[in-house]
């Protein structure tokens, strides 16, 4: 098993940014794959953004170009840097780690842009 625990979230002026972070509380070495995914209020959950193992990468389109995804494996961490920020990316904000056949999340982080 694994648990996530998310930080960072708050509330942004729009072209703002923010970093979020997810603390796994195992090695990262043997989580194939790690994301970012958020839910709107009355919109289902949707992936942001992924990363694998080996450092591969994939965004929605809607953040390609403004978000990054990063994990450091030895600190046992994952980041969503968000620069650019719009009021459509008011949100929770999920981190989800697949090990295994099992998935696993945190508790969310709620990021809101509005001026």
């Amino acid at each position: 098993q694994v648990q996530l625990r998310e930080s960072g979230g708050g509330l942004v002026q729009p072209g703002g940014s923010l970093r979020l972070s997810c603390a796994a509380s195992r090695n990262l070495f043997y989580i194939t794959n790690m994301g970012w995914y958020r839910q709107a209020p009355g919109k289902q959950r949707e992936l942001v953004a992924d990363i694998t193992s080996g450092g591969s990468t994939n965004y929605v389109d809607s953040v390609k170009g403004r978000f990054t995804i990063s994990r450091n494996n030895i600190q046992n961490m994952m980041y969503l840097q968000m620069n650019g920020l719009k009021p459509e990316d008011t949100a929770v904000y999920y981190c989800k780690a697949v090990l295994g056949l099992s998935n696993y999340w945190g508790q969310g982080t709620q990021v809101t842009v509005s001026s």
